[in-house]
């Protein structure tokens, strides 16, 4: 990936449009995100909660903190696909939730919506970071033709694993 501005990733400046090695930023920032996913996954339907402040400031302290990078590190056109990670993320927690939940015996509607907020939250700036990483995996970033039929294809996978998801939650 090319910096969007100067960034300081693993104890090194990277001047605006230097390439960065796939390495050095999206082993660190999915294990990053899982963590803070998983942890605020847990808060939220965990079976004694924290109060929802918690929950929210943990959220926040998150986001702004990967949103500052994203911009950063992709510019604001491609945190354009926050947007359509969202709509994504809107299906995908639909189609996982009620699934990932019941592998602990419950369900989405157990809880008041605005408990999933976060999770749904987290989901798309994962999903972000997974878009950006298959780009410059499949070295599409530069190349416009690759490009749209690589973001073709994110779509069109992301969206029947959503349909498989909300199918085999409906049998």
């Amino acid at each position: 990936m090319k910096a969007f501005k100067s960034i300081f990733l693993c104890g090194r400046t990277y001047a605006k449009g230097v390439e960065i090695p796939w390495h050095k930023v999206y082993p660190m920032f999915f294990m990053h995100m899982l963590v803070f996913g998983v942890l605020g996954f847990g808060m939220a339907y965990a079976e004694k909660r924290p109060p929802v402040i918690a929950l929210y400031v943990h959220a926040a302290f998150a986001i702004v903190v990967y949103l500052a990078f994203y911009l950063n590190a992709f510019g604001p056109d491609a945190v354009k696909w926050m947007f359509i990670n969202s709509a994504l993320g809107l299906m995908g927690i639909y189609s996982q939730i009620d699934w990932i939940l019941s592998l602990f015996g419950k369900q989405a509607g157990d809880y008041p919506f605005y408990v999933h907020l976060v999770p749904f939250l987290y989901y798309v700036i994962y999903t972000f970071l997974l878009q950006n990483a298959i780009l410059d995996l499949t070295r599409s970033r530069e190349n416009p033709g690759r490009r749209k039929l690589v973001e073709f294809g994110y779509v069109a996978a992301s969206l029947t694993i959503y349909t498989i998801f909300y199918c085999l939650q409906r049998q």
